[in-house]
């Protein structure tokens, strides 16, 4: 039994890191109803910008800050150049225009910053701490504990501000909102901004566990299933997602993989994920599409 819950609970730590990237799509989501599929490539440009600056010298505080500025300059141009040219056309258009944003990106990261592989080191070492009876590894609760302080700012933010009282006016109904004075296109900066600030801190984490490498904006493909479970409108179901699917890895690997022959762990989120589509379609914390008929 210590095993299991041992097992349980390395799933749930490391389900927070599937839960960093999924929080980036919920933003713009939520605020667009738009799926960014460029979240990958900015977290990818996020962390190369940061180990590229520090690896320079720049002392980890001031490459940090100058990373976060670099995502909120970034923001601010892709909400100009690229969402306000596109405001009202179809949601297949503008995703189609976060695709290509995501070559865009990738492209002018490699340009810039070259495309071998880089090792960041976050000062956090992945040993094994002992909680009770039970192993788990430090790095993956600090990551946990990072994805926890996360979620509490953005909550602050979105909900106890007047900034998040116009994003979820704009999310409920973006006519609506505009009647009253809203300005669109400055949420859309603001949310665009959040979300490559958080790119960056789970680019970091991603980073710091695999190496700053270009497969790493394919870890967008992880946060699909979470996405699914957890609901695209909802952080909480966000970070809920994320627990399910990481403790469901674990678990299916370690107790169901070795009758198969293990490798359980690159697909059985998405078997999740199709349950989920059939037993509950929005997601746990979704909104449900009501249709006039």
């Amino acid at each position: 039994m210590t095993f299991f819950f041992e097992t349980l609970l390395g799933g749930l730590l490391a389900g927070t890191m599937y839960s960093l990237v999924a929080i980036g799509f919920v933003l713009i989501y939520k605020a667009s109803g738009v799926f960014n599929f460029a979240q990958g490539a900015m977290l990818l440009f996020a962390a190369l910008t940061f180990v590229s600056l520090h690896d320079q010298g720049v002392p980890f505080i001031l490459a940090l800050l100058l990373t976060v500025l670099v995502m909120i300059v970034g923001a601010l141009l892709i909400e100009r150049l690229v969402l306000r040219p596109l405001v009202n056309r179809s949601q297949i258009t503008l995703f189609m225009a976060t695709l290509g944003l995501s070559f865009i990106i990738e492209g002018l990261a490699q340009g810039l910053m070259g495309s071998q592989v880089r090792a960041l080191d976050l000062g956090i070492d992945d040993v094994p701490v002992f909680i009770g009876a039970m192993m788990v590894s430090q790095f993956d609760l600090i990551a946990a504990a990072a994805a926890i302080v996360l979620v509490t700012v953005l909550a602050l933010l979105f909900n106890k501000t007047r900034i998040g009282v116009s994003l979820r006016a704009v999310a409920d109904d973006t006519t609506a909102a505009l009647s009253i004075g809203i300005n669109l296109n400055r949420i859309w900066q603001i949310v665009w901004a959040v979300a490559g600030i958080v790119g960056l801190v789970a680019g970091l984490l991603w980073g710091a566990r695999q190496g700053v490498q270009f497969s790493l904006s394919l870890v967008v493909l992880k946060a699909l299933p979470v996405l699914i479970i957890g609901g695209f409108t909802s952080i909480g179901g966000a970070i809920v997602g994320g627990l399910i699917v990481g403790a469901a890895e674990n678990l299916a690997e370690v107790y169901v993989g070795p009758l198969i022959g293990g490798g359980i762990t690159p697909w059985f989120a998405y078997v999740l994920a199709l349950a989920f589509l059939y037993i509950r379609p929005a997601g746990l914390f979704g909104e449900r599409a009501i249709e006039r008929v």
